[in-house]
């Protein structure tokens, strides 16, 4: 089931001066590590919380169409579904009818079910047959993220920059993993 982003967010949940002055640095010298840092935070929490935070696009990719019809989406949260295809055994696309299916996000992970009665053809294509598009975040900027994701990052940020070279095996602070712990996807994998 592979999941391929397609179009990456176009902005970070924090800006480089919003970390700095975190930070309480006056100068640019760290400008370049705090950036960094700042994109490790946010894939981080990504990563660990099946999340988006920034708006992104994404394919979902099945061999079949999935058992009981239901797709269950990877990330949330989910903000639309641009279509469901199939590929024929030539790679040529065949794009679903929305009257199809609906989008289930009260669910989590939000899912998008396919309706009973309706006759599905099967994809020609033994692998990757199914694609399902679909965009994610909580909104095209970092006004959209939540204030304890922001500063949950912020925290880590702080930590990582104060013990940069020692050794924390990725984690984050305990501070942060209490902010985000809302966010926490209680679905076994």
């Amino acid at each position: 089931m592979p999941l391929i982003l397609t179009t990456p967010p176009s902005a970070e949940p924090l800006s480089l001066a919003e970390a700095k002055a975190q930070l309480r640095i006056y100068h640019s010298d760290d400008d370049p590590f705090v950036s960094t840092l700042i994109i490790t935070a946010r894939r981080l929490v990504e990563q660990r919380y099946d999340l988006a935070l920034i708006q992104q696009s994404w394919s979902l990719f099945l061999d079949q169409w999935p058992q009981a019809g239901i797709f269950n989406i990877p990330l949330q949260p989910l903000l639309s579904v641009v279509d469901i295809k199939t590929y024929g055994d030539d790679d040529t696309p065949a794009t679903l009818d929305p009257a199809h299916y609906y989008i289930d996000v009260a669910s989590s992970p939000p899912r998008v079910v396919l309706r009973r009665g309706r006759v599905f053809v099967a994809p020609g294509r033994s692998v990757n047959g199914v694609e399902l598009k679909f965009i994610a975040g909580f909104g095209a900027t970092s006004a959209s993220v939540p204030a304890e994701i922001k500063q949950a990052m912020l925290m880590a940020i702080s930590d990582w920059y104060a013990n940069r070279g020692d050794q924390n095996n990725g984690r984050l602070p305990v501070g942060a993993v209490e902010l985000l712990r809302v966010y926490r996807n209680r679905r076994l994998k």
